[in-house]
C-alpha cells in the first residue's frame, strides 16, 4: 500500500475548501494576463512561471550541471523548453511521464520532489529531486502538485496557486486541459463527450445523452463471440479541471424512444455543424470534430432524465468516470470488464466555473483492450452510497459518520477510493481489530490507494470481511474552535442546480456568519432562505448581522455533503 501524502498540507486542503472548487487556469497559450494593480512584491506572468522561479530556479534544477545544459536524466528546464519537456514525456528509468496534466500521483517529476519532502511516503525509480540540494518546502511542493493538478497549463493562473506564492498572479481563467492522446487501433478506443458551454460563476450538475458505435474499430480478437462486447482491462479520463466529476452510464433503450422530450433537440456540438440538429444514431452527421449530443438538463445524477426507471442495476449501467481532471484505472493483472460495440450513454456532469468568463467543458474516455488469454476475472466495483446524505451537522459543529461494507467470500481487493463534498475533512477506512488501509483529507482529490498483491478476504465470518468506513465532516470549525463563516454550508452560496425540484435538502438559515458569528438566528418560518437578520445584529439596530448559515443538507452541490466508498476487488 503506498501512504496517503495528503495529511501534512492543511493549509492547502483549507485553501480548496474555501474556494469549493477544482482548480482553473488558462492553458491555451495567448499573451498572459497582467498582474494585478497595487501588487506588493514580485509578479508573475502564470503559475507555472512561478514553478519555474519559486522551485526550479531557486533550487538550481534549471542550472548548467543539472537540467540546464547538461540535461541531467535528458531534461532540460531552462525557461524557454520547461513546459514542452515535461507535459506528457517519458520519464527516463519510470513507467510514468514526467508530468501528466491534472494527475500529480503519476507525475514523475512531483513524485521525485514529494520523495525528498516527505521520505517513504511515495515510491520512485532512481533518486528523490534536487540531488545535493535542500528539498523542497511543503509550501513549495504543493504549488507544483496544484499546478499539475490544475492541468499543468503553460500560461494562466491556477486557482488557488496565490495563496501558495510570495507575490501576485494574474486573474484566474478557465482552463481547457491538454486533449487525452487516442489509443492506438490495436490498443484501445476513446469515448468523448460532447462539449456543453459552463457558464461564468456557477456550479452546475447537467445530464446529456450521446450514442456511440465502435465497431468498425475494435479488432475482432477483442470482441466476444457475438460480436456485441468487447473486452477492456483499464480505464483513463482527462477533462477539464472545472470538473468536480463526470460519471459515465450505459443506458439501455429502444432506438425509438430518442425523441423523449427529456432530451430535447438533438444538436451538434463542436466542429463547423455546431449548434446544427442531428440525428442522435449518426456518428458521422456532426463532421470529425463534432458530436451529435442531446441538450444538457439541469439534473442530479441524471435521475429522472430519459425514458424508463433509470436506476443503476435496471437499465443505467456505469462504465467510466471520475472526481479528478485526470485518472487513470488498470485493473489488477487478470481482470478485465466488457461493454458493448456500441450504445447509447448518459454524460453526468457536474462543474464549478468561479472565473468571469464562459467556458466550453471538454472530457475524454480511453478503454483499453484485453486479450482474452489474460482474461481471467471479471471486475467487481464497490460504490457504497447506502449513508450517502447521512451528514447533517448543525452550524460551526464537526460530525463523524461511520458505515459497515462486508465483502462477498473470497474478494480480492486491490483498490480503494472515496467521495465527500467540501466538508468533509478526513475519510478512512478499518478492518477488524484496527487496522487503516486508507485514509484521505482532500476532497476534491482523494487518495486512490492500491494493493499489491490484492488483500483477500476470504474467511467465512463476515467480521472479518467487513470494512469499517468513516468521515468526518468540519461544518465550519476553525482551527482555535471559533465559528468559520467561510467554512459553514451558507444559504446564498447554494447555487439554483441544487434547488429544483426534487433535490434533497434545503439549505434554511439557522445561524450568523456576520454580526453576532455563530448565534441562533432561526425565524421558525419553514422554506425561509433568508432567516432572521436582526438577530444577528452585534447590537440592535446596527444592521451589520447576516443569517445565512444552514446545518448539512443532502444533495449534489459541495454546499450540500455525499459520504461514499469507492473500490474494486475480483473473486478468482
Amino acid at each position: 500500500m503506498i501512504p496517503s501524502l495528503r495529511s501534512p498540507w492543511r493549509l492547502v486542503a483549507l485553501a480548496l475548501v474555501s474556494v469549493s472548487a477544482a482548480a482553473c487556469s488558462n492553458a491555451g497559450g495567448g499573451a498572459p494576463v497582467d498582474p494585478p494593480a497595487g501588487c506588493v512584491g514580485e509578479s508573475y506572468a502564470s503559475t507555472f512561471e512561478a514553478v519555474q522561479k519559486l522551485v526550479f530556479a531557486r533550487h538550481g534544477c534549471a542550472a548548467e550541471a543539472c537540467h540546464g545544459g547538461a540535461r541531467s536524466g535528458g531534461l532540460d528546464l531552462r525557461p524557454e523548453v520547461a513546459h514542452a519537456n515535461l507535459i506528457d514525456v517519458p520519464s527516463a528509468g519510470d513507467a510514468e511521464a514526467r508530468v501528466v496534466p491534472g494527475d500529480p500521483q503519476r507525475s514523475t517529476l512531483w513524485r521525485k520532489l514529494a520523495a525528498a519532502t516527505v521520505p517513504g511516503s511515495v515510491r520512485i525509480a532512481n533518486s528523490p529531486m534536487p540531488i545535493g540540494a535542500a528539498p523542497l518546502s511543503e509550501e513549495e511542493l504543493e504549488l507544483v502538485r496544484l499546478w499539475i493538478y490544475g492541468g499543468a497549463p503553460a500560461t494562466g493562473t491556477v486557482l488557488g496557486s496565490d495563496e501558495l506564492v510570495d507575490g501576485c498572479l494574474p486573474e484566474v481563467d478557465p482552463i481547457t486541459i491538454k486533449p487525452l492522446d487516442t489509443p492506438a487501433r490495436d490498443e484501445g478506443i476513446q469515448l468523448v463527450m460532447p462539449q456543453y458551454t459552463l457558464p461564468a460563476g456557477v456550479e452546475v450538475e447537467n445530464c446529456f445523452a450521446s450514442y456511440y458505435d465502435f465497431s468498425a474499430q475494435i479488432p475482432a480478437r477483442f470482441l466476444e463471440a457475438n460480436d456485441y462486447m468487447f473486452r477492456f482491462k483499464g480505464i483513463e479520463l482527462r477533462q477539464d479541471p472545472q470538473s468536480h466529476h463526470v460519471i459515465v452510464n450505459l443506458k439501455l433503450l429502444d432506438p425509438a424512444e430518442l425523441d423523449h422530450p427529456d432530451f430535447g433537440e438533438w444538436t451538434c456540438k463542436g466542429g463547423p455543424r455546431h449548434g446544427e440538429a442531428c440525428e442522435p444514431l449518426d456518428t458521422t452527421g456532426c463532421g470529425a470534430e463534432g458530436l451529435c449530443g442531446s441538450a444538457p438538463r439541469d439534473t442530479f445524477a441524471c435521475a429522472g432524465f430519459g425514458p424508463g426507471p433509470g436506476i443503476l442495476g435496471q437499465d443505467l449501467f456505469r462504465i467510466g468516470g471520475a472526481q479528478q481532471a485526470q485518472n487513470k484505472l488498470d485493473f489488477h493483472p487478470g481482470v478485465f470488464a466488457q461493454m458493448p460495440v456500441r450504445g447509447l450513454v448518459y454524460w453526468n456532469s457536474h462543474a464549478f466555473n468561479v472565473t468571469p468568463r464562459d467556458h466550453v467543458m471538454n472530457a475524454r474516455l480511453n478503454y483499453y483492450f484485453a486479450e482474452k488469454t489474460e482474461s481471467l476475472h471479471s471486475l467487481r466495483t464497490i460504490f457504497d452510497s447506502s449513508r450517502i446524505f447521512a451528514a447533517n451537522a448543525a452550524p460551526y459543529t464537526s460530525q463523524t459518520i461511520c458505515q459497515d461494507h462486508v465483502l462477498p467470500q473470497g474478494a480480492n481487493l486491490y483498490e480503494l477510493s472515496s467521495h465527500t463534498h467540501k466538508h468533509g475533512e478526513h475519510f478512512w477506512v478499518d478492518l477488524q481489530g484496527g487496522e487503516r488501509v486508507y485514509e484521505n483529507f482532500i476532497y476534491n482529490d482523494p487518495a486512490e490507494v492500491r494493493f499489491d498483491p490484492p488483500r483477500v478476504f476470504d474467511s467465512p465470518d463476515p467480521a472479518q470481511r467487513t470494512l469499517h468506513f468513516c468521515a468526518t465532516y468540519n461544518h465550519g470549525v476553525a482551527a482555535d474552535g471559533s465559528p468559520d463563516p467561510e467554512v459553514v454550508t451558507r444559504s446564498s452560496r447554494v447555487p439554483e442546480s441544487a434547488r429544483q425540484p426534487g433535490s434533497f435538502g434545503t439549505c434554511e438559515p439557522t445561524a450568523c456568519v456576520s454580526g453576532k458569528i455563530g448565534a441562533p438566528c432561526d425565524d421558525g418560518v419553514r422554506g425561509n432562505l433568508t432567516g432572521n437578520d436582526d438577530a444577528c445584529d452585534s447590537s440592535p439596530g446596527k444592521g451589520d448581522g447576516w443569517c445565512d448559515a444552514c446545518s448539512i443538507t443532502a444533495g449534489e452541490s459541495t454546499e450540500n455533503e455525499m459520504f461514499i466508498l469507492i473500490g474494486s476487488y475480483f473473486i478468482p
